[in-house]
Formats: C-alpha cells, structure tokens, sequence
C-alpha cells in the first residue's frame, strides 16, 4: 500500500521516526509468555525462508513523513520482506509492504477504545489477519480482509491461517492451542529449550553407544589378531 504524503523530500529526510514510544512490550507475564511463544514459534515456521520477517513489539509507521501515524503489534508477519534487525518498520522502505499478519495479546489493561483504534489502523493499512487472543478470558478472535476490508470471522472453535497455515484451536475454558502445519505444538521458549536439549543429550548419548561399539569391535580384532586369526570386517 503507497500513501502520498505530500511532504517535499528535503523535509520528509530531517523527519525523525522513534524506535520506541515508551509502552512496555506487556503488563504482565501471562500476556509476554504469549507473545514471545506466538513470535518465536511463527520465525521457527519460517526459519528457512529468508524473505520472511517477523518481529515483537516493533513500531510500524506506515506513513513517510507522518511519525505520528504508528502502531506496535504485539508480533508482526511480514512476508516478502527479508530477516534481519530493524529500530522501526518504515513501510516505504519496505517497498511498500504493510505486515500481512499481526496478533495482539491482551491483558486487564486494554481498553475497548484502544482496541478499536487498532482495528481501524489495522484496517486502514492494509493487514489481511489480524489475530486477538485474550488470555485470561480464553478469547480468540479472527479478522480476514474481505472485499478489502478487515472483517470479523465466525471460527467454531478451529481455524487455519490461510497464509501460515498455522492452526489454532480455541477453548472456552482452557488454553488456545496453536500448531504448525505439519501438526507440531507450538511450544513455550523454555519448553522449546528443554526439548532442543533432550535431543542433543539422545545425539550424544547414541554417540557414545557408538563409539563403545567401535571400541568393543577393535578390542576384539585385536584379541583375534594375537591368536593369528585375521578378523572379517
């Protein structure tokens, strides 16, 4: 989405774009949890896709020239933009590609107002999924562009990214589940710890099954070799 801004560009270049605007990423550590597991899941998805940016609690000015104009999504997709560290996503330097995907976890302290205000700018700017999960509630809700406006989507309580093809499964009083597309759970970052480190401990535990055999296979050529017998192996 291009914007005119009808700024003259000797002004739009001494116009400053803050990195911050000094609102903590969460109010709690129930709403970070779900952050950091929502963003660190979504890059794992596209770990190999090096034009897929994802990023937590960054500032978007999707106008040049108005600093004024920002939001920052509790995680967003970017997808046709490459990885790499960002202060802020300037949309105009980003060929003009607003964040296809944003998600906003909600904690006590959200005000309905300040909701709205997001959905209109969400609307206005071009995203075409916009996740809301509560997590003290338990509720999850899903907006999709249709006819080139953000609307509100009846999910039961199973739906699937139709540009991630994550799943997410909504439960009145219980967790919302989220999977990759091959059926994995999205995981916490220490639970995603835990099992990296459960497998390097079975990578090395089979390594060293395997070096004990080779040792036990050498000692007993050798045993073979002092009675004269050429061992086949």
């Amino acid at each position: 989405m291009t914007v005119q801004t009808g700024q003259p560009p000797a002004l739009l270049e001494t116009i400053s774009y803050p990195d911050s605007d000094g609102k903590p990423m969460a109010d709690n550590t129930l709403q970070y949890r779900w952050i950091e597991k929502l963003k660190g899941n979504i890059e794992l998805r596209y770990v190999d896709d090096p034009n897929v940016f994802v990023a937590g609690d960054l500032l978007w000015y999707p106008v040049q020239g108005h600093p004024e104009i920002r939001t920052a999504p509790d995680v967003l997709v970017a997808i046709g933009r490459p990885k790499g560290d960002r202060g802020s996503y300037r949309q105009w330097a980003e060929a003009g590609i607003a964040p296809q995907i944003v998600f906003e976890v909600l904690s006590p302290g959200n005000r309905h107002g300040e909701m709205m205000d997001k959905v209109l700018f969400y609307d206005r700017y071009g995203v075409e999924e916009y996740y809301i999960y509560n997590p003290d509630r338990f509720e999850f809700d899903v907006l999709i562009r249709q006819n080139d406006r953000l609307t509100s989507v009846s999910i039961q309580n199973e739906w699937i990214s139709p540009r991630m093809g994550i799943r997410f499964v909504a439960h009145e009083r219980a967790e919302l589940e989220v999977f990759y597309p091959d059926g994995r759970p999205f995981l916490t970052m220490t639970e995603l710890g835990l099992l990296a480190e459960q497998r390097q401990r079975a990578i090395e535990a089979e390594q060293q099954r395997a070096n004990a055999a080779e040792e036990r296979a050498a000692k007993l050529a050798a045993k073979l070799q002092a009675l004269g017998i050429e061992p086949d192996l």
